[in-house]
């Protein structure tokens, strides 16, 4: 049985290095094929979009800005994530459509309503059957991924902390709408205290689709 699930959060959050960890602990625990992506750049041909969304030099204007977004994702469905979920893999994505709602909704201003009606349409409807929100401090989270990069970080991770105060706010609105669907994880402790949060959330939640799996998969 094919699985979609997201991982979600601010700058410097970990959901980077705890979806590489779900995807060997799916592989492992539950013998099922796995395909690791994410969002913006998850084709060959989007990788140019990726470039320009992080470019610090970049002068976009939000709309723009938007529109390179959905134009990213539409790509990623149809040719990535859509044929993964039909060969019956489990599809571990690192960003998705809750972050197009957050930075470009909370974040930039633009109308949730409108986001939603362009996302669905951009993403064929295609909704994940799992996000995992990876929620920790704004200024952590902000000083690890400028750490990361060893500059002051680019486009996002450079905007001024109110900016990533929006954000988190706008994944907390989130999360308040669709708990069934998207998990919150404290993700101000060690990879390994988070990942273990993680693994206890797949547990429970998706635990019974990804035995129902084992048997059609391809390794």
């Amino acid at each position: 049985m094919p699985c979609f699930v997201t991982l979600e959060g601010v700058e410097g959050s970990g959901k980077t290095t705890q979806a590489g960890l779900l995807a060997d602990h799916v592989r492992t625990v539950y013998g099922r094929h796995v395909v690791t992506t994410r969002e913006p750049g998850g084709t060959e041909v989007t990788q140019a979009i990726r470039r320009l969304l992080a470019d610090p030099e970049s002068r976009l204007d939000t709309r723009a800005e938007l529109f390179l977004f959905l134009a990213d994702r539409a790509q990623h469905v149809a040719s990535v994530i859509r044929p993964a979920l039909e060969s019956g893999a489990v599809v571990i994505c690192d960003r998705y459509s809750d972050s197009t709602l957050a930075y470009q909704g909370a974040g930039r201003g633009h109308p949730i309503e409108l986001l939603q009606r362009l996302n669905a349409w951009a993403a064929r409807d295609l909704v994940p059957d799992l996000t995992l929100w990876i929620d920790c401090d704004i200024s952590t989270g902000v000083r690890r991924a400028t750490k990361r990069t060893g500059g002051p970080g680019d486009r996002f991770e450079s905007e001024p902390l109110e900016f990533h105060r929006r954000v988190r706010e706008g994944l907390a609105e989130l999360h308040a709408a669709a708990p069934e669907r998207i998990a919150r994880i404290d993700g101000d402790a060690s990879v390994e205290e988070v990942f273990a949060r993680v693994r206890n959330v797949i547990a429970d939640r998706l635990a019974s689709r990804l035995r129902a799996g084992e048997r059609s998969s391809t390794g």
